[in-house]
C-alpha cells in the first residue's frame, strides 16, 4: 500500500502589482508541480494603517 502525502503552500503579497498578480504566481507553481490535487485552498486578507496582505493557501496531496 502507498501512503500518500500531504503538501501546504502559502503564497502571499503585500504590495499592490504583487497582489494582482498573485494568481498567476499560483497558476505557474501548479503546472510546474504536475498539477498536484487541491484538497483545500484558504483565502486570507489581512490589513493594518500602511500594509494589505493577501494569502492564498493550498493544500494538496503530493
Amino acid at each position: 500500500m502507498l501512503a500518500t502525502s500531504v503538501g501546504v503552500k502559502v503564497f502571499t503579497a503585500t504590495k499592490a502589482k504583487e497582489r494582482e498578480e498573485l494568481g498567476e504566481s499560483v497558476s505557474l507553481w501548479l503546472r510546474q508541480n504536475g498539477n498536484p490535487e487541491i484538497l483545500d485552498t484558504q483565502l486570507n486578507q489581512s490589513s493594518d494603517n500602511d500594509y494589505h496582505c493577501l494569502s492564498i493557501t493550498l493544500i494538496y496531496k503530493k
